[in-house]
């Protein structure tokens, strides 16, 4: 007999692809998945279950729009159509952002705004976005508009936080663009100090509205800890950490290496990592914009070396000529953080090609309820073990 899942727009909406099955026959399902895939390296580990399966989303995104019949809806789109699929509660996400977002639909009307209509290119709410920090109770809001011009904004936001005194800070993001991308370039804070801090693993994050961050809280103090535990790290070690975004692994990685080099190509997570680098009052970490290829091959070339490399890649996976300059750099261990199984044995079979052995393998499962499952792997060079 098929499980009933508790959410009616769920065969619409596609987030939740494993409805038909009890939170333990996903686990089930999502560990003889990583067992079918990567097996043949080593023995898999039990996948780590969330804590919380349910409402675990501390970032909740919510499409704008306008039907033919003039109402103006809130919610997400259909999977692979830009159809939005009206949510007004998720079993996923955090209940406080989808409450936030239920509101801003409501004063839409009550303040002659419009939502964002992308057929003809009119309207003037786009997106809304909620960060939740969950370790210290802070919230973002994000107004992701079409237009700069905000009629009776100071009043909005008034109104807005009269009904959630909870919101930390609100900001309006300006996307003017035809484009599928949620946030455009330009931000004006409306409320607050434009970002919110979360504690996470005894370090705090500072949270912007484009910062990347982990979306479940609590499972990602399992996935860090156990990546962690691989590294097994020592105060004589240099580690790098690549595709570093904010710098959340690396900072955390501080208090037991050596020194952390912290890697990556985009200027305003690196910003985001220097501060949260000062907030914590971290001394031993160096922060480069830079493709993080170029960056070990010329690490290699120059001679140097590194104990440990951290990498946490895209979905897509790594690219060959980043896993070439991996192994010509040497380290003794690599920890691989994959979210997707099968682009990770891909590059896993490169890695062994090369010299490395994969020693350890752990899923988390992240991502309760979707298809999707974390992999923690630690791999060492030749014969040597972590």
């Amino acid at each position: 007999m098929a499980y009933a899942f508790p959410c009616a727009a769920a065969k619409k909406c596609g987030g939740c692809q494993l409805t038909n099955l009890t939170y333990e026959e996903q686990l089930s399902f999502k560990q003889a998945k990583v067992i079918r895939l990567l097996g043949k390296f080593c023995r898999v580990n039990e996948i780590i279950p969330s804590p919380s399966p349910w409402h675990y989303r501390n970032k909740v995104q919510a499409a704008f729009g306008v039907t033919r019949g003039g109402e103006i809806i809130s919610g997400v789109y259909q999977s692979s159509t830009h159809n939005i699929v009206k949510v007004d509660s998720c079993m996923l996400e955090n209940e406080t952002a989808d409450a936030i977002i239920v509101t801003v639909r409501s004063l839409l009307r009550s303040f002659k705004l419009t939502a964002y209509n992308e057929r003809n290119g009119t309207g003037f709410l786009r997106h809304v976005l909620v960060k939740t920090a969950f370790g210290t109770g802070e919230v973002m809001v994000v107004l992701v508009t079409a237009t700069r011009e905000f009629p009776s904004k100071n009043n909005f936001c008034k109104a807005l936080l009269a009904k959630h005194p909870e919101i930390t800070t609100i900001v309006q993001n300006v996307n003017d663009k035809h484009t599928s991308l949620v946030l455009g370039e330009s931000e004006t804070v409306l409320y607050g100090g434009g970002t919110i801090t979360d504690e996470l693993l005894g370090k705090k994050f500072i949270i912007s509205p484009k910062s990347f961050y982990q979306i479940n809280y609590e499972a990602t103090k399992l996935l860090y800890g156990k990546a962690l535990e691989f590294a097994d790290l020592t105060h004589g070690d240099r580690v790098i950490d690549a595709y570093a975004g904010v710098g959340t692994i690396g900072l955390l990685a501080s208090d037991t290496a050596g020194e952390v080099i912290s890697v990556e190509l985009n200027p305003d997570a690196v910003a985001d990592a220097k501060r949260n680098a000062k907030l914590n009052g971290v001394k031993n970490m160096r922060f480069f914009c830079a493709d993080a290829t170029d960056f070990l091959r010329e690490m290699a070339a120059a001679g140097e070396k590194a104990d440990v490399v951290l990498m946490d890649p895209p979905r897509a996976g790594s690219t060959v000529p980043f896993m070439k300059s991996v192994c010509s750099l040497a380290p003794k261990r690599v920890v691989y953080v994959s979210c997707d199984p099968e682009t990770l044995a891909r590059d896993l079979n490169f890695f062994a090609r090369n010299g490395y052995k994969v020693r350890k393998i752990q899923p988390v499962d992240m991502f309760p309820h979707t298809q999707h499952c974390e992999v923690i792997v630690s791999m060492s060079r030749g014969g040597s073990k972590l």
